[in-house]
């Protein structure tokens, strides 16, 4: 069956292996007045029908893996019960692809434990996003979030416990409701956590979302104005504590905190797992602690994608699996993928997304890695489009690479729109 889905995708058996995973947990406690993410409220026996078949799917693919980065997202990944969970990493185990350099795991405040923290920690996880969004208890309750600031402060407690010393904390903001006062207060107390990363998101209004339709019928008003300014606070505040940006909404650190955490014996047990990033990764105007996973996106780099809703892209071929939980478990059960279509880009249509994803990132594209890449000259392809945004003060570009100024950055989507052929 794996050769003929390898076929039935365009992708040589011989081919080098790939070396990012990502897995999409389709469940929510509640569904957040914000998400347009496939997610639903999780019902016990098809949770367990899910899980199960995130195993079939993965050892399907796992012939073509030895992961450097997997990315657990939802969804909630940890609401997961901890014997789905193990019944997961077991199989990470028999199929010999624990030891990832990078391995996180997107976690809600609400729904993590000790025993959770220990097991995952065990197996190889040694990194976790925790979906924070506000430390203000009106602006939880606003955008449906389940959990309190106090869970906030005790989970991070918790993970530090178990030996995580790569924990990012997601904020929101231009939420409605909040103001500049409330929003200097959340990155004031979310940078003395001293969480290794921080990720702050504008809040988008995506249709067929709670929060779209109160737009629509005016309950309040969109503050462009106010947004752009907690931006700009955000940067400043995140250089001044230590955060380096490199990318439009990620910051990161170089270093670890210094005695961040109590050194835990969990971490690096079983055979394969390395612990600590390995060189690969690093580059110029990319901190060490920048999320690699996110990295390999914005680079144009290959990954599989599994579980519900789940996009990847392979070798040339995009994938995406059925946004429902319960064809994709009716699909593994009878022993195939899930997917629901393929797309293979034609290449320049593919170097241009390419160039407009890592356009997201501070460093740019350095002219002759985006050739390398893609296998297309940036200044011989796009010299107009590069042109319009340098005289907009949009834009820099030297001898070496091509990259988004502060005012750039702000307005990412606009430069990416030029490339995108």
């Amino acid at each position: 069956m794996l050769k003929v889905e390898c076929s039935a995708l365009n992708v040589s058996p011989v081919a080098p292996p790939v070396s990012s995973l990502y897995l999409h947990v389709p469940f929510c406690a509640h569904k957040c007045e914000y998400c347009a993410f496939y997610s639903a409220v999780p019902r016990g026996e098809l949770v367990e029908r899910y899980v199960s078949a995130l195993v079939r799917e993965l050892e399907l693919v796992a012939p073509e893996l030895k992961p450097r980065t997997v990315f657990f997202g939802g969804g909630t990944p940890s609401l997961l019960t901890l014997a789905q969970w193990e019944k997961i990493l077991r199989t990470f185990e028999r199929l010999g692809l624990l030891g990832a350099d990078e391995w996180t795991v997107e976690c809600n405040p609400a729904t993590v434990s000790a025993d959770k923290a220990k097991l995952l920690r065990d197996f190889g996880v040694n990194r976790v996003s925790m979906g924070v969004q506000s430390l203000d208890e009106n602006l939880l309750e606003r955008l449906g979030r389940i959990h309190s600031r106090e869970q906030v402060f005790k989970s991070f407690d918790i993970l530090r416990g178990a030996g995580f010393d790569n924990i990012n904390v997601d904020l929101m903001f231009a939420i409605p409701g909040q103001t500049m006062e409330i929003w200097r207060r959340t990155l004031a107390e979310a940078a003395a956590l001293g969480s290794e990363h921080l990720s702050c998101y504008e809040v988008i209004y995506e249709e067929d979302t709670p929060l779209f339709e109160q737009l629509k019928a005016k309950e309040f008003d969109v503050n462009e104005e106010l947004a752009d300014a907690m931006y700009h606070e955000l940067v400043e505040v995140a250089a001044k504590h230590g955060f380096q940006q490199y990318e439009v909404a990620n910051f990161a650190r170089d270093q670890r905190v210094p005695n961040a955490f109590s050194p835990s014996p969990l971490g690096g047990e079983r055979a394969g797992v390395r612990g600590e990033l390995g060189a690969w990764h690093l580059a110029p105007g990319i901190p060490a602690l920048a999320c690699q996973h996110n990295v390999n996106y914005w680079r144009g780099g290959d990954y599989h994608a599994l579980g519900p809703s789940a996009a990847g892209y392979v070798r040339g071929v995009r994938t995406k699996n059925w946004s429902n939980t319960q064809l994709y478990c009716e699909q593994l059960e009878k022993g195939r993928r899930a997917i629901e279509s393929t797309e293979q880009l034609p290449p320049l249509r593919r170097a241009g997304e390419t160039a407009a994803f890592g356009l997201r990132m501070n460093a740019g594209w350095p002219f002759q890695q985006f050739q390398t890449v893609t296998g297309y000259d940036l200044r011989a392809e796009w010299p107009a489009e590069m042109g319009e945004l340098v005289a907009l003060g949009h834009a820099h570009r030297d001898e070496e690479r091509f990259h988004l100024t502060p005012r750039g950055l702000r307005f990412a989507d606009f430069a990416a729109e030029k490339f995108l052929r």
